[in-house]
């Protein structure tokens, strides 16, 4: 208990000193550079961010799965993350100018070019946090995310104040990626090989491919709201779409992304000593919750104040967006663990299936949406988490025989928790006038929610109580 408390205490730091750094990167950006700049690096960071999941044909997943990781099983991944890394550089490279032309941008193939830069570099640095990842050694993953965030901030601020514009924080991005690369190899696990070979690869293929076929289509999933915004809308509507789904993934970036390093090996460790990993989800499905339910909706609750807070009285467009979202993004987020789930329990098929099929949808919706507004595009993003959601819960009845009821069970203390947390922050809301209130309604309504959240959570004894306390008796 104490070394996995401590592997959860190492991953949150991690995520929230790069929360951090990207916040106030994205708070002094916001006012350095315009929307319309922004969103031309927004749709560069979408296109980039889809070849980045063909970059290691799945590799670092197999890292973590693989039974057995001898130093043949390494090189031979390491030879399938070089090759993909390589050749998609120099593919994104070579798509840059059509890309600029079809978008109407001239300046995007500037920075997509200089963004195929980091896929020479993250083959070395993605073995090395995949190995640590496998060994659950949170503290130097930790001390590699530092090196990359500490160098993107100052990097990309430095340049946008220079007069760089987009190109920015493209180079910013290649400079922390250089920086993280430099202190992954010097943080490498003992008895790490670099040498590539070809032995063994071919037996990886298969599932690497299945795995990154499933990451590929999520992630198409993922980024289809800006790339579709990007060519029905335009640059700077992008923008504003994105700057209301940055105030909801700061729920991911704070939370889910710090658990996931940590419960992703756990799940798999579990189901390779025979354990039951179905438990560990409803457990972290529980704690997930009751940090989840109250965020998104305080979210969607105080969105003027807090998105005038982030990013300034010009991003004012994006409240109505975030407040149409936040309710199926609170909903999803018990289901945000089933991907790990799927893969430690050997059905990385299935997942991507359950990818296709909720990406599917999602681009269904997304298409006419974009013709009507930024209002409708929000709502088909709403509609597209329902549907996935319902699409999870079909595949988790099917497999480990989770039904509905079973799985809200555990959930029930969260909802609790939820209620506590927003009936004084209402309170608070309404007696500041609503969306006329400003920072202090911010400030008092966030007191107020966290106080009501702190004694719900510990009256109940909230599973996520139990196990801070049992960590906390244990040291």
């Amino acid at each position: 208990m104490a070394g996995l408390a401590r592997n959860f205490a190492y991953g949150f730091a991690e995520k929230y000193l790069l929360v951090l750094l990207a916040l106030a990167s994205s708070m002094l950006l916001a006012r350095i550079l315009s929307p319309a700049e922004l969103g031309v690096y927004a749709i560069a960071a979408v296109l980039a961010s889809l070849a980045q999941v063909f970059r290691d044909l799945g590799t670092g997943q197999l890292l973590v799965l693989q039974p057995v990781m001898g130093q043949q099983e390494q090189r031979a991944l390491l030879t399938l993350s070089i090759g993909t890394g390589w050749a998609l550089a120099l593919f994104m490279a070579l798509l840059a100018a059509p890309l600029a032309r079809f978008y109407r941008q001239p300046v995007l193939a500037e920075v997509l070019r200089i963004l195929a830069l980091n896929f020479l570099l993250v083959p070395f640095s993605a073995q090395v946090t995949s190995l640590l990842r496998r060994e659950m050694r949170a503290a130097a993953l930790f001390r590699i995310s530092a090196c990359y965030g500490l160098t993107q901030f100052a990097a990309t601020v430095g340049l946008a104040v220079a007069g760089l514009g987009p190109c920015a924080l493209a180079w910013g991005s290649f400079a922390a990626t250089a920086a993280g690369c430099a202190a992954a190899i010097i943080l490498r696990p003992s008895g790490m090989v670099w040498r590539p070979a070809l032995r063994g690869a071919r037996a990886l293929v298969r599932p690497g491919g299945l795995a990154v076929t499933g990451n590929a289509i999520d992630e198409v999933g993922v980024v289809a709201p800006d790339l579709v915004a990007g060519k029905l809308l335009g640059a700077e509507e992008v923008a504003v779409l994105g700057k209301a789904q940055s105030v909801l993934s700061l729920f991911n970036q704070a939370i889910t992304s710090a658990v996931s390093p940590v419960v992703f090996p756990l799940f798999a460790r579990t189901a390779r000593e025979g354990g039951d990993p179905v438990q560990t989800y409803l457990d972290a499905a529980a704690c997930i919750t009751v940090l989840s339910w109250p965020f998104f909706l305080l979210a969607g609750l105080f969105a003027p104040p807090l998105v005038h807070l982030l990013y300034g009285p010009q991003w004012q467009g994006s409240v109505p967006l975030i407040r149409i979202m936040c309710g199926a993004a609170a909903l999803y987020s018990m289901f945000s663990m089933v991907r790990y789930l799927l893969l430690a329990t050997g059905h990385i098929g299935t997942q991507a299936r359950l990818d296709a099929m909720a990406v599917g949808g999602r681009l269904l919706m997304l298409a006419p949406a974009g013709l009507a507004g930024l209002h409708w595009m929000a709502a088909a993003v709403a509609l597209s988490l329902l549907w996935r959601s319902w699409l999870v819960l079909r595949v988790l009845r099917r497999l480990y025989g989770v039904h509905a009821a079973l799985l809200l069970r555990p959930m029930q203390k969260s909802a609790i928790v939820a209620v506590a947390a927003m009936l004084p922050a209402t309170a608070a809301y309404l007696l500041a006038g609503g969306d006329g209130g400003g920072q202090t309604m911010l400030l008092s309504g966030g007191a107020a929610a966290a106080v009501g959240w702190g004694l719900a959570l510990w009256l109940q004894q909230h599973p996520l109580a139990v196990f801070l306390r049992r960590t906390v008796l244990q040291r």
